[in-house]
C-alpha cells in the first residue's frame, strides 16, 4: 500500500523505520509506560513518538530489542503490529492491565492469555469468525516458564476481548444489554479468566502475518467477587507483569540462539 507518511523512509503511524526496533517488541497500551520499561533494557534510546505509538530500542543480553506502545484496543494495537513488521520486528509480547473474571483471578496476579475471545471487531477484518485467536506456543511457553520461576501468581488461560470498557462495566445501561449480560455470563460459565481489549486483535494478526505473539495482565481488580462482597482491592502496580515480560524476552533470545 501506498506510505503516508512525509518521510518516506519511516511507517505513517508508528513513524519508526528498518533498523529502530528489534526483532522483539513489548506492547504496553498507556505510553507513558514506555520509558519504564525501556529502564530495564541495556543502552535505551528514544525512537519516536507519534500519535499513541511512543518507541524506545535498546538490548537485552546483546541482541536488540524495543518497545512499543499501543493506545487501547484492537484498531491501534493491530496498525502498530503491522508497522512494526514492516521494520522487522517479529515477535510481540502484549503487557497490560486486564480485569478478573474467575473467582480465583485475584487483584496483584498475572494472567497469561492462551487465547483471546473475540468479541471485538478488528480481528474480523483478517480472519473468519471461526477462526481461533490464539498466543504462539513458543511465546505462551516462555511466559508461563519465566513466570514459574520468577514465582509470581499466574494464571494460564482464555481472556475475553472487547471494544467497549463500558459495555463490560455498565452493560445494563445499553440498549444491547441483553446480550453483552448472556454473553458475559456464557464466558463465565467457559472458564474465562479476564477480560481485556488487544489480545484477540494482535494474535489475529500475529497468523496473518506469520509473527509470534503473546500476551500477559496484571489483574487490576475482579467484578465478580465485587458482586460477592470479596476481598478486592485495586492494583495499580504493573512492574511485576513488566518484568515477566522483560524475561520472558530474555528465555525467548536464548531459545532462539540454540536452535
Amino acid at each position: 500500500m501506498k506510505n503516508y507518511s512525509v518521510d518516506q523512509s519511516k511507517q505513517y503511524h508508528i513513524q519508526c523505520g528498518q533498523g529502530d526496533v528489534g526483532r522483539y517488541v513489548i506492547m504496553p497500551g498507556d505510553p507513558k509506560r514506555c520509558e519504564k520499561i525501556a529502564k530495564y533494557f541495556d543502552d535505551p534510546q528514544f525512537v519516536a513518538d507519534s500519535r499513541e505509538y511512543v518507541t524506545y530500542t535498546g538490548t537485552l543480553d546483546g541482541v536488540k530489542v524495543s518497545v512499543t506502545s499501543t493506545g487501547i484496543g484492537g484498531p491501534s494495537a493491530s496498525i502498530a503490529m503491522e508497522e512494526l513488521i514492516k521494520c522487522g520486528a517479529d515477535t510481540f509480547i502484549r503487557i497490560g492491565t486486564c480485569g478478573g473474571m474467575q473467582l480465583d483471578v485475584k487483584s496483584g496476579d498475572i494472567v497469561i492469555a492462551s487465547g483471546a475471545i473475540r468479541m471485538e471487531g478488528t480481528s474480523k477484518e483478517y480472519a473468519p469468525i471461526e477462526f481461533p485467536a490464539v498466543a504462539d506456543f513458543n511465546v505462551l511457553r516462555a511466559m508461563a516458564d519465566t513466570a514459574e520461576k520468577m514465582g509470581l501468581p499466574y494464571h494460564v488461560g482464555v481472556v475475553e476481548c472487547k471494544d467497549s470498557f463500558y459495555g463490560q462495566h455498565s452493560p445494563e445501561s445499553m440498549p444491547v444489554d441483553y446480550e453483552l449480560i448472556n454473553k458475559w455470563q456464557a464466558w463465565l460459565r467457559l472458564g474465562t479468566l479476564a477480560s481485556e481489549m488487544e489480545s484477540a486483535a494482535m494474535f489475529t494478526v500475529a497468523a496473518a502475518r506469520g509473527v509470534r505473539c503473546g500476551s500477559c495482565f496484571l489483574v487490576v481488580a475482579n467484578q465478580e467477587r465485587e458482586k460477592r462482597c470479596m476481598d478486592n482491592p485495586v492494583v495499580h502496580d504493573t512492574d511485576l507483569a513488566i518484568r515477566l515480560a522483560v524475561e520472558s524476552v530474555r528465555t525467548l533470545i536464548a531459545k532462539d540462539q540454540a536452535r
